[in-house]
């Protein structure tokens, strides 16, 4: 018997029984969402893992190489910030900012631990300071201010340094004509900050309309899953052009709060990208294997466009490149 078919077999028996022997193995055959709920296991060792979508067992070498896209039915599985990076900049050119900004509890927040002593775990675990990778960079050849968003971190939970590394990012942009491209991936705003959590989304608005409306450049916000929150209530939805990825969740509250506020059902996948593309809410739902191009494409686009700023600063790198060439 093959590996993968004593896998499949046992996959077969179900039960308690089944569940407990595949906890047990350590992050072996866990789920990409089922790992969260068992945070002490070092899932970068492990050699397999199971498709959320299909419950194919995957290899983990393949699935990388796959840009985490499951080979059987083609779904998009979660990413770690780092690897998007990779996906979408090209090698050599990224310059992360703001690396060494950390979070602080200033409400002094405890729940079964304290907030402090989560920010160390989380950042020991994932190797982040916060919840987000901001930086420059260039995608084909086009320089861009990229952030993403990192779901290993708290959820993605947006706080006070993630909303300031992002209001860095786009004044940045602004003062350099190039376009912002954010990805994101995020349970909403942090509870362990408050109110100062909330004033993230207003702050970053603010900074996106002086970058979008007056200085008249280009924002791209990328919904993977899941996209929820305070994130999708603010730069989430501001994009002047807005991309998910192939069924991500994309959402404000969840269903079981909305059931319970209007007192009536709500269909199965209605918060679902495709669901949304349907009502108008998105303008695109690209694969991730597609994505850069796609982007390439829509830059070389708007560089044509009769605009000041980021046309300028352009078609001035197209032309110090070609005069180094």
């Amino acid at each position: 018997m093959s590996l993968m078919n004593w896998f499949e077999d046992k996959r077969k028996f179900g039960g308690l029984i089944g569940a407990f022997i595949e906890k047990a193995t350590k992050g072996y055959i866990f789920s990409e969402r089922e790992r969260d709920k068992y945070i002490k296991i070092d899932t970068t060792k492990g050699l397999w893992t199971r498709c959320d979508n299909c419950e194919n067992m995957l290899y983990v070498r393949f699935l990388r190489q796959n840009k985490r896209i499951c080979e059987e039915c083609g779904y998009h599985l979660q990413m770690s910030s780092t690897e998007r990076i990779e996906l979408l900049i090209d090698n050599g050119t990224w310059h992360p900012m703001d690396e060494d900004m950390t979070a602080r509890d200033i409400l002094k927040f405890s729940d079964e631990d304290s907030y402090k002593n989560r920010i160390i775990f989380y950042q020991k675990r994932t190797g982040l300071t916060d919840a987000i990778q901001t930086g420059i960079g260039k995608l084909n050849g086009i320089p861009i201010a990229l952030g993403v968003m990192d779901f290993q971190f708290m959820g993605g939970s947006m706080g006070s340094v993630v909303g300031e590394k992002i209001t860095r990012l786009v004044e940045y942009a602004t003062s350099k004509s190039i376009p912002v491209i954010i990805v994101c991936s995020s349970g909403g705003a942090r509870m362990q900050e408050g109110t100062l959590s909330l004033m993230q989304m207003a702050k970053i608005s603010s900074v996106l309309q002086i970058h979008q409306a007056q200085k008249k450049l280009l924002y791209i916000a990328i919904l993977t899953y899941p996209t929820t929150g305070g994130v999708t209530a603010s730069f989430g939805m501001l994009g002047d052009i807005i991309i998910a990825e192939p069924k991500a969740y994309i959402a404000f509250a969840g269903k079981r709060v909305i059931e319970q506020t209007l007192r009536q059902k709500i269909p199965d996948g209605f918060q679902v990208a495709e669901s949304l593309f349907d009502h108008g809410l998105l303008d695109l739902i690209v694969p991730r294997n597609l994505l850069k191009g796609v982007l390439s494409e829509i830059f070389e686009l708007y560089s044509s466009a009769p605009r000041k700023g980021y046309n300028e600063y352009f078609f001035k790198q197209k032309f110090v490149e070609n005069k180094n060439s």
